[in-house]
């Protein structure tokens, strides 16, 4: 089984902006949940949108699943859920938006009639079918996109701040979704506790590049390596003393 995505002396640069990006090469496993922390600007969305060939790299290549990532070509394999719900919102209705990939699939009525269902079944979100989108919540338009994504059946799902937005009963909500949600997940997020309940593996990245690749709890409680890259060491791996009162006799 080839790997789910690899990425092979990868650069990019925007017109404005050089170097964003700089000699990327990464293999992530199949089943695999990976999660990409570190500062704002360190290249993470950018590595998401070249993974799904919206952006076309600088030089280098990208493999999805064995195969090369085509700038602008349509791979259910693939789904990604943006930062901001409302970039990928855009259909009148939730029940529209949702149906719209399967729809691009070519399949019959009925099967996307299932998708759909499926798919806001497994967010808990299907008495929001028939609600125009733009008076949903934020909340409520996150699970909707993550619905979307789920409607295609992809094999891997990537996630860009997933929690960003949500109060605590959503994000409690969210974390088995990031679990369950495909055989293989890529999140990027500052909320590093998200990242440690969900994740296999982190990359810390930094300045276009990748600085550490390893267990979530080892990158992440290394103190000195998170402060120097923008980041503190999550509060459940810090350790905590209890105070011991002592009474007089």
């Amino acid at each position: 089984m080839p790997p789910a995505v690899q990425f092979f002396n990868l650069d990019f640069s925007y017109p404005d902006k050089t170097d964003v990006l700089r000699d990327i090469s990464l293999s992530i496993s199949p089943g695999e949940r990976v999660g990409l922390i570190g500062p704002n600007g360190a290249g993470k969305t950018t590595l998401f949108l070249l993974a799904c060939g919206l952006l076309k790299p600088t030089s280098g290549e990208i493999r999805l699943l064995g195969q090369p990532v085509v700038k602008g070509g349509f791979n259910p394999d693939i789904a990604l859920v943006f930062q901001r719900s409302d970039d990928q919102l855009f259909c009148p209705t939730v029940g529209e938006d949702v149906a719209f990939g399967p729809e691009n699939q070519g399949l019959t009525s009925r099967e996307v009639d299932l998708r759909v269902q499926e798919a806001l079944t497994a967010v808990g979100g299907q008495h929001l079918s028939a609600r125009p989108v733009h008076h949903l919540s934020e909340g409520e338009k996150r699970l909707v996109a993550i619905a979307g994504a789920l409607a295609l059946r992809p094999r891997i799902v990537i996630f860009d701040e997933p929690s960003a937005g949500l109060d605590i009963r959503g994000r409690r909500r969210l974390i088995p979704l990031l679990q369950q949600s495909a055989p293989t997940v890529l999140i990027a997020s500052h909320d590093l506790e998200l990242i440690l309940e969900t994740c296999t593996r982190v990359l810390l990245m930094d300045m276009g590049q990748i600085i550490a690749d390893g267990l979530p709890r080892d990158i992440m409680s290394d103190e000195v390596l998170m402060t120097a890259h923008g980041q503190e060491k999550p509060h459940s791996l810090v350790p905590h003393q209890v105070a011991h009162r002592h009474t007089a006799a």
